[in-house]
């Protein structure tokens, strides 16, 4: 089939790739020249394990295109994909669907004959209702036919979702869109996916409902490892025992920073600023959304305590800055107020990541990044897990380090307790 990405940030891209590499003739538009320039030579602007292998093969297997041309691409293509961003509006909490609009406005100029149009951005109930009021004012409604199509996209695991998806879900109106995105999708369906018809609002719904109920696991066990720090409990027993209910599963369930990323908290916002629309309260959402903003308030007291509250001039390592690993996403990563908010009591803040040095930082006094873990660890007094890299979790302190003993604050809980006291180390963790 032909196919037309509009939008090369993590949805379009990994997406647009992945169809590639099913057969489908691609087109991914970005109005961006130099990132097209650079996606055409194999340079993929993203972090994303696996993804720059399949960009290369497939382009020169000539099933993946990239183009700044938005009308041409749409008329070349029978399917066209919004993967637009939709971030929170600055001052608020509501999605920004500005770019949506100016997408449904151009394809609407650009209809040469019957069109699938699918929404893959992530989009408040009603969204594809206006796309399909927007278009229609200049398109006869059988010329073209809106679809809401939801990706479900881990950073950091992404080809391997798209490949191997626990569901799809088709938000359509009409069977004969259905019928095609049923085939274009029957490769993944023939591997075991579940493949979902409902109405286009519920898919917009199910996308929200989704990322907002996961946050809250995230958060309730966050929660639950509080109480288990007062109790001398271990959160890791909680987690376990919660999760082999299969009424709870034991995903998420991972005591840790706050949640962040592209997609928890915009989405918990966004799920809350529709239903007050519809003047719904969804209470639970927005307790979630109140006890993630505070969570790494609550870290950083915790390191103020480990200190002694004496932060002034003590050098403080972060190995990993990222939200998770296998993604270099700095989106409401806890070390963005943490980090800040230690800098600005005088500590000296170094930090290691695998994807390397962060702009985020560049104006922080005393902030500096080291590309080398040895390197970041010399001359420590706390060094603080953030991120659960592969890279950390084999690491022998009293190897790499000789001499000075410094502080671990796990907040991954990767370590076992005894064992990196054993090594001389005093240790904190998360819940435990």
């Amino acid at each position: 089939m032909k196919l037309c990405m509009i939008g090369t940030g993590y949805v379009g891209l990994v997406s647009g790739v992945c169809f590639s590499d099913l057969g489908n003739d691609v087109i991914c538009v970005d109005k961006d020249l130099d990132k097209i320039n650079l996606l055409k030579k194999g340079q993929v602007p993203i972090y994303e394990p696996g993804l720059s292998e399949l960009v290369v093969k497939n382009y020169r297997n000539k099933k993946l295109k990239f183009s700044t041309n938005l009308k041409k691409s749409i008329q070349e293509s029978d399917i066209i994909f919004i993967c637009v961003g939709t971030p929170t509006k600055k001052g608020g909490t509501s999605a920004d669907l500005s770019q949506i609009y100016n997408v449904a406005k151009e394809i609407s100029l650009s209809i040469n004959k019957f069109k699938i149009i699918i929404t893959k951005s992530t989009v408040p109930v009603t969204t594809g209702d206006e796309i399909e009021r927007i278009i229609s004012k200049r398109n006869n409604k059988n010329r073209f036919s809106v679809v809401s199509n939801p990706e479900f996209l881990r950073e950091g695991e992404a080809i391997r979702d798209f490949t191997y998806p626990d569901r799809i879900v088709i938000g359509s109106n009409d069977l004969k869109s259905n019928r095609v995105l049923k085939n274009l999708y029957s490769p993944l369906i023939s591997k075991g996916a579940q493949y979902i018809h409902t109405s286009r609002r519920a898919a917009e719904l199910i996308k929200y409902a989704s990322n907002a109920f996961l946050a809250t696991k995230v958060t309730f066990i966050n929660e639950i490892a509080n109480l288990c720090e007062k109790t001398g409990i271990n959160v890791e027993d909680i987690s376990i025992g919660m999760g082999l209910d299969k009424r709870i599963g034991s995903r998420f369930l991972r005591a840790g920073p706050a949640y962040g990323g592209s997609c928890f908290p915009k989405d918990t916002k966004a799920i809350t600023s529709t239903a007050n629309r519809f003047k719904t309260d969804l209470s639970v959402i927005k307790s979630v959304i109140r006890s993630n903003e505070n969570r790494s308030n609550l870290l950083l007291s915790r390191v103020y305590e480990i200190l002694n509250k004496k932060i002034k001039n003590k050098k403080i390592t972060f190995l990993g800055v990222t939200f998770k690993a296998n993604t270099d996403d700095m989106r409401d990563s806890s070390s963005l107020s943490m980090i800040p908010a230690l800098s600005k009591k005088g500590a000296i803040i170094r930090y290691f990541d695998p994807t390397g040095y962060k702009k985020e930082f560049e104006k922080i006094k005393n902030v500096s990044f080291i590309n080398n873990i040895k390197k970041s660890l010399i001359g420590s007094d706390l060094v603080i897990i953030h991120t659960e890299w592969n890279d950390f979790k084999s690491l022998n302190f009293k190897q790499i380090i000789k001499g000075k003993k410094f502080i671990i604050y796990d907040m991954r809980n990767i370590y076992s307790p005894s064992k990196i006291k054993s090594q001389g180390f005093k240790y904190f963790s998360i819940g435990r």
